[in-house]
Protein backbone atom coordinates (compact mmCIF):
# COMPACT_ATOMS: atom_id res chain seq x y z
CA UNK A 1 0.00 0.00 0.00
CA UNK A 2 1.91 3.47 -1.06
CA UNK A 3 1.06 5.84 1.75
CA UNK A 4 1.12 9.09 -0.52
CA UNK A 5 -2.33 7.90 -2.21
CA UNK A 6 -3.87 7.99 1.28
CA UNK A 7 -5.37 11.17 1.77
CA UNK A 8 -4.87 11.10 5.53
CA UNK A 9 -2.51 12.98 7.66
CA UNK A 10 0.96 11.13 9.22
CA UNK A 11 -0.73 10.22 12.55
CA UNK A 12 -3.77 8.46 10.98
CA UNK A 13 -1.98 7.04 8.04
CA UNK A 14 0.40 5.41 10.80
CA UNK A 15 -2.27 3.96 13.03
CA UNK A 16 -4.21 2.95 10.17
CA UNK A 17 -1.66 0.89 8.97
CA UNK A 18 -1.16 -1.18 12.41
CA UNK A 19 -4.76 -1.59 12.39
CA UNK A 20 -4.75 -3.16 8.82
CA UNK A 21 -1.45 -5.58 10.44
CA UNK A 22 -3.53 -6.02 13.32
CA UNK A 23 -5.90 -7.78 11.21
CA UNK A 24 -3.95 -10.01 8.97
CA UNK A 25 -1.87 -10.89 12.01
CA UNK A 26 -3.61 -11.18 14.91
CA UNK A 27 -7.15 -11.54 13.92
CA UNK A 28 -5.91 -13.55 11.19
CA UNK A 29 -8.61 -12.10 8.78
CA UNK A 30 -7.84 -13.29 5.05
CA UNK A 31 -6.02 -11.41 2.50
CA UNK A 32 -9.42 -10.79 0.72
CA UNK A 33 -10.68 -9.02 3.59
CA UNK A 34 -8.42 -7.17 4.82
CA UNK A 35 -8.01 -5.74 1.14
CA UNK A 36 -11.59 -4.83 1.24
CA UNK A 37 -11.09 -2.95 4.77
CA UNK A 38 -7.99 -1.11 3.32
CA UNK A 39 -9.95 -0.08 0.57
CA UNK A 40 -13.25 0.94 2.05
CA UNK A 41 -11.95 2.78 5.05
CA UNK A 42 -9.52 4.22 1.88
CA UNK A 43 -12.39 5.80 0.26
CA UNK A 44 -13.80 6.78 3.88
CA UNK A 45 -10.54 9.29 4.24
CA UNK A 46 -11.28 10.76 0.66
CA UNK A 47 -14.70 11.41 2.04
CA UNK A 48 -13.54 13.09 5.18
CA UNK A 49 -11.23 14.99 3.15
CA UNK A 50 -13.79 17.03 1.39
CA UNK A 51 -16.10 16.53 4.33
CA UNK A 52 -13.54 18.65 6.90
CA UNK A 53 -11.96 20.60 4.53
CA UNK A 54 -8.42 18.81 4.46
CA UNK A 55 -6.85 15.76 5.04
CA UNK A 56 -8.31 14.40 8.35
CA UNK A 57 -5.95 13.09 11.22
CA UNK A 58 -6.64 11.29 14.51
CA UNK A 59 -8.11 14.09 16.07
CA UNK A 60 -10.65 14.82 13.09
CA UNK A 61 -11.90 11.53 13.67
CA UNK A 62 -11.54 11.32 16.90
CA UNK A 63 -15.21 12.35 17.93
CA UNK A 64 -17.10 11.53 14.31
CA UNK A 65 -20.93 11.50 14.67
CA UNK A 66 -23.59 9.15 13.14
CA UNK A 67 -24.54 12.36 10.92
CA UNK A 68 -20.83 12.35 9.69
CA UNK A 69 -20.87 8.43 8.97
CA UNK A 70 -24.22 8.84 7.20
CA UNK A 71 -23.07 11.66 5.07
CA UNK A 72 -20.50 8.84 3.77
CA UNK A 73 -23.05 5.99 3.12
CA UNK A 74 -25.23 8.51 1.33
CA UNK A 75 -22.74 9.29 -0.91
CA UNK A 76 -20.97 5.74 -1.64
CA UNK A 77 -24.77 4.84 -2.33
CA UNK A 78 -25.04 7.54 -4.80
CA UNK A 79 -21.88 6.31 -6.79
CA UNK A 80 -24.11 2.71 -6.79
CA UNK A 81 -22.72 1.01 -3.72
CA UNK A 82 -25.42 -1.71 -2.61
CA UNK A 83 -26.16 -2.58 0.91
CA UNK A 84 -23.54 -5.36 1.03
CA UNK A 85 -20.66 -2.83 0.16
CA UNK A 86 -22.22 -0.32 2.51
CA UNK A 87 -22.33 -2.75 5.54
CA UNK A 88 -19.01 -4.17 4.64
CA UNK A 89 -17.48 -0.76 4.51
CA UNK A 90 -19.51 0.09 8.10
CA UNK A 91 -17.99 -2.53 9.45
CA UNK A 92 -14.43 -1.48 8.50
CA UNK A 93 -14.84 1.82 9.76
CA UNK A 94 -16.57 0.99 13.22
CA UNK A 95 -13.11 -1.82 12.95
CA UNK A 96 -10.59 1.02 12.84
CA UNK A 97 -12.47 3.24 15.02
CA UNK A 98 -12.51 0.52 18.17
CA UNK A 99 -8.68 -0.19 17.13
CA UNK A 100 -8.16 3.43 17.93
CA UNK A 101 -10.53 3.55 20.71
CA UNK A 102 -8.47 0.89 22.85
CA UNK A 103 -5.53 3.25 22.45
CA UNK A 104 -7.16 6.06 23.68
CA UNK A 105 -7.50 7.86 20.23
CA UNK A 106 -10.54 8.21 19.57
CA UNK A 107 -14.57 7.81 20.68
CA UNK A 108 -16.53 4.90 18.79
CA UNK A 109 -19.88 5.30 19.87
CA UNK A 110 -21.03 7.58 16.84
CA UNK A 111 -20.01 4.88 14.58
CA UNK A 112 -21.76 1.58 17.29
CA UNK A 113 -24.95 3.86 16.94
CA UNK A 114 -25.27 3.81 14.04
CA UNK A 115 -27.38 0.51 12.42
CA UNK A 116 -26.01 -0.86 9.34
CA UNK A 117 -28.04 -0.99 5.85
CA UNK A 118 -30.74 -3.27 5.57
CA UNK A 119 -29.16 -6.46 3.75
CA UNK A 120 -31.43 -8.01 0.78
CA UNK A 121 -32.01 -11.80 1.81
CA UNK A 122 -30.95 -13.70 -0.95
CA UNK A 123 -30.84 -17.61 -0.67
CA UNK A 124 -27.85 -19.48 -2.36
CA UNK A 125 -28.87 -21.09 -5.99
CA UNK A 126 -27.47 -24.49 -5.86
CA UNK A 127 -27.39 -26.70 -8.97
CA UNK A 128 -29.47 -29.49 -9.18
CA UNK A 129 -27.90 -32.94 -8.88
CA UNK A 130 -28.15 -34.06 -12.47
CA UNK A 131 -26.49 -30.76 -13.70
CA UNK A 132 -23.84 -31.11 -10.76
CA UNK A 133 -22.70 -34.55 -11.86
CA UNK A 134 -22.43 -33.97 -15.43
CA UNK A 135 -20.40 -30.58 -14.93
CA UNK A 136 -17.81 -32.63 -12.63
CA UNK A 137 -17.76 -35.47 -14.73
CA UNK A 138 -14.66 -35.69 -16.72
CA UNK A 139 -16.43 -36.82 -20.06
CA UNK A 140 -18.70 -33.15 -19.68
CA UNK A 141 -15.39 -30.97 -19.46
CA UNK A 142 -15.16 -28.69 -22.96
CA UNK A 143 -11.04 -28.28 -22.86
CA UNK A 144 -9.49 -29.89 -25.84
CA UNK A 145 -6.52 -30.53 -23.97
CA UNK A 146 -7.09 -34.81 -21.62
CA UNK A 147 -4.95 -33.48 -19.19
CA UNK A 148 -6.89 -29.67 -18.81
CA UNK A 149 -10.19 -31.68 -18.84
CA UNK A 150 -9.05 -34.12 -16.30
CA UNK A 151 -7.58 -31.37 -14.05
CA UNK A 152 -11.22 -29.01 -14.58
CA UNK A 153 -12.97 -32.27 -13.49
CA UNK A 154 -10.99 -32.65 -10.50
CA UNK A 155 -10.94 -29.39 -9.42
CA UNK A 156 -14.52 -29.39 -9.61
CA UNK A 157 -15.37 -32.72 -8.46
CA UNK A 158 -13.64 -31.15 -5.05
CA UNK A 159 -15.96 -28.14 -4.90
CA UNK A 160 -19.23 -30.32 -5.17
CA UNK A 161 -17.79 -33.54 -3.11
CA UNK A 162 -16.27 -32.03 -0.77
CA UNK A 163 -17.88 -28.79 -0.44
CA UNK A 164 -14.52 -26.54 -0.83
CA UNK A 165 -14.32 -23.51 -1.89
CA UNK A 166 -11.90 -22.29 -5.25
CA UNK A 167 -9.36 -20.79 -3.40
CA UNK A 168 -8.97 -23.98 -1.01
CA UNK A 169 -8.80 -26.35 -4.15
CA UNK A 170 -6.51 -24.86 -6.08
CA UNK A 171 -4.23 -24.19 -2.69
CA UNK A 172 -3.73 -27.99 -2.35
CA UNK A 173 -0.31 -29.32 -2.58
CA UNK A 174 1.24 -31.92 -4.55
CA UNK A 175 1.72 -33.98 -1.05
CA UNK A 176 -2.48 -33.94 -0.55
CA UNK A 177 -4.57 -36.88 -1.82
CA UNK A 178 -1.53 -38.61 -3.57
CA UNK A 179 -2.52 -41.57 -2.47
CA UNK A 180 -6.33 -43.45 -2.50
CA UNK A 181 -6.32 -44.44 1.24
CA UNK A 182 -6.44 -40.53 1.69
CA UNK A 183 -10.22 -40.33 2.41
CA UNK A 184 -9.86 -37.05 3.92
CA UNK A 185 -8.44 -34.20 3.76
CA UNK A 186 -6.80 -31.12 5.85
CA UNK A 187 -7.90 -27.95 4.35
CA UNK A 188 -6.67 -24.17 5.91
CA UNK A 189 -9.87 -22.06 5.55
CA UNK A 190 -10.68 -18.37 5.53
CA UNK A 191 -8.99 -16.76 8.41
CA UNK A 192 -6.41 -19.34 8.06
CA UNK A 193 -8.65 -22.19 10.33
CA UNK A 194 -8.51 -25.84 9.63
CA UNK A 195 -10.46 -28.16 9.05
CA UNK A 196 -11.45 -31.53 8.43
CA UNK A 197 -13.12 -32.75 5.36
CA UNK A 198 -13.97 -36.17 3.62
CA UNK A 199 -12.86 -36.94 0.44
CA UNK A 200 -15.08 -39.39 -1.85
CA UNK A 201 -13.88 -42.39 -4.08
CA UNK A 202 -15.13 -40.28 -7.13
CA UNK A 203 -13.24 -37.51 -6.52
CA UNK A 204 -10.05 -39.26 -5.32
CA UNK A 205 -10.16 -41.35 -8.87
CA UNK A 206 -10.60 -37.87 -10.43
CA UNK A 207 -7.41 -36.48 -9.27
CA UNK A 208 -5.77 -39.38 -10.28
CA UNK A 209 -6.44 -39.17 -13.65
CA UNK A 210 -5.27 -35.37 -13.33
CA UNK A 211 -2.02 -36.78 -11.97
CA UNK A 212 -1.82 -39.60 -14.83
CA UNK A 213 -2.19 -37.19 -17.74
CA UNK A 214 -0.84 -33.85 -16.22
CA UNK A 215 2.54 -33.20 -17.96
CA UNK A 216 4.45 -31.08 -15.41
CA UNK A 217 6.21 -32.62 -12.13
CA UNK A 218 3.92 -32.28 -9.50
CA UNK A 219 6.33 -31.56 -6.35
CA UNK A 220 5.00 -32.61 -2.76
CA UNK A 221 5.73 -29.57 -1.49
CA UNK A 222 4.25 -27.18 -4.60
CA UNK A 223 1.04 -26.66 -5.88
CA UNK A 224 -1.11 -29.67 -7.24
CA UNK A 225 -3.39 -28.07 -9.95
CA UNK A 226 -1.20 -26.08 -12.38
CA UNK A 227 -2.40 -23.86 -15.16
CA UNK A 228 -1.44 -24.69 -19.04
CA UNK A 229 2.05 -23.50 -18.90
CA UNK A 230 3.15 -24.91 -15.65
CA UNK A 231 2.51 -22.26 -12.98
CA UNK A 232 -0.15 -21.91 -10.88
CA UNK A 233 -3.99 -22.42 -11.63
CA UNK A 234 -5.90 -19.02 -11.39
CA UNK A 235 -9.41 -19.15 -10.42
CA UNK A 236 -10.52 -16.97 -13.11
CA UNK A 237 -9.59 -19.81 -15.72
CA UNK A 238 -11.53 -21.93 -13.98
CA UNK A 239 -14.38 -19.52 -13.84
CA UNK A 240 -14.33 -19.01 -17.47
CA UNK A 241 -14.40 -22.55 -18.30
CA UNK A 242 -17.20 -23.07 -15.86
CA UNK A 243 -19.01 -20.24 -17.64
CA UNK A 244 -18.17 -22.28 -21.29
CA UNK A 245 -19.86 -25.02 -19.85
CA UNK A 246 -23.32 -23.47 -18.10
CA UNK A 247 -23.60 -22.12 -21.93
CA UNK A 248 -23.23 -25.34 -23.18
CA UNK A 249 -25.64 -26.70 -20.76
CA UNK A 250 -28.20 -23.99 -20.63
CA UNK A 251 -27.61 -23.33 -17.26
CA UNK A 252 -28.00 -19.53 -15.35
CA UNK A 253 -25.22 -17.42 -15.03
CA UNK A 254 -25.76 -18.32 -11.39
CA UNK A 255 -23.96 -21.70 -12.11
CA UNK A 256 -20.85 -20.86 -10.95
CA UNK A 257 -17.83 -22.73 -9.08
CA UNK A 258 -19.06 -21.66 -5.91
CA UNK A 259 -22.51 -22.67 -6.56
CA UNK A 260 -21.44 -26.11 -6.34
CA UNK A 261 -20.32 -25.47 -2.85
CA UNK A 262 -23.63 -24.34 -2.45
CA UNK A 263 -25.18 -27.30 -3.79
CA UNK A 264 -22.86 -29.81 -1.65
CA UNK A 265 -24.45 -28.30 1.66
CA UNK A 266 -27.89 -28.46 -0.02
CA UNK A 267 -27.89 -31.66 -1.27
CA UNK A 268 -26.60 -32.96 1.97
CA UNK A 269 -29.21 -31.19 4.17
CA UNK A 270 -31.57 -32.29 1.59
CA UNK A 271 -30.87 -35.92 2.47
CA UNK A 272 -30.93 -35.56 5.87
CA UNK A 273 -27.63 -33.62 6.77
CA UNK A 274 -27.45 -32.49 10.38
CA UNK A 275 -26.61 -28.51 9.96
CA UNK A 276 -23.87 -28.75 12.42
CA UNK A 277 -21.84 -31.41 10.68
CA UNK A 278 -22.92 -29.16 7.56
CA UNK A 279 -21.24 -26.01 9.44
CA UNK A 280 -17.89 -27.61 10.51
CA UNK A 281 -17.94 -29.30 6.72
CA UNK A 282 -17.93 -25.82 5.20
CA UNK A 283 -15.66 -24.00 8.02
CA UNK A 284 -18.63 -21.85 8.59
CA UNK A 285 -17.51 -19.92 11.85
CA UNK A 286 -21.34 -19.04 12.85
CA UNK A 287 -24.25 -22.01 12.52
CA UNK A 288 -26.16 -18.47 11.68
CA UNK A 289 -23.93 -18.90 7.82
CA UNK A 290 -25.09 -22.19 7.87
CA UNK A 291 -28.30 -21.96 8.49
CA UNK A 292 -29.16 -20.09 4.92
CA UNK A 293 -29.56 -23.64 3.06
CA UNK A 294 -32.87 -24.38 5.18
CA UNK A 295 -34.15 -21.78 3.50
CA UNK A 296 -33.41 -23.44 0.25
CA UNK A 297 -34.60 -26.36 1.21
CA UNK A 298 -37.76 -24.86 2.50
CA UNK A 299 -38.03 -22.67 -1.02
CA UNK A 300 -37.92 -26.37 -2.51
CA UNK A 301 -40.41 -28.57 -0.94
CA UNK A 302 -42.82 -25.88 -1.52
CA UNK A 303 -42.03 -25.54 -4.86
CA UNK A 304 -42.03 -29.59 -5.32
CA UNK A 305 -45.40 -29.38 -3.36
CA UNK A 306 -47.29 -26.96 -5.32
CA UNK A 307 -46.30 -28.38 -8.47
CA UNK A 308 -47.30 -31.90 -7.31
CA UNK A 309 -49.85 -31.82 -4.87
CA UNK A 310 -53.71 -31.71 -6.60
CA UNK A 311 -54.87 -29.12 -4.25
CA UNK A 312 -51.97 -26.92 -4.43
Amino acid sequence: MQEFLIPAKPDLQAARESWLKMLARERRLSPETVEAYERDTRQFLHFLTGHCGGSPGIADIANLRPADLRGFLAARRNAGAGARTLGRGLAGIRSLLRFLERRGLANAAGAAALRAPRQPKSLPKPLTASDAKHIVSIEGQLAEEPWIAARNAAVLTLLYGSGLRISEALGLAGADLASPADTVLRVTGKGGKTRLVPVLPVALRAIAEYRRLCPYHLDPKGLLFRGARGGPLNPAIVQRDMAKLRSALNLPDTATPHALRHSFATHLLGRGGDLRTIQELLGHASLSTTQIYTGVDTARLLEIYESAHPRA
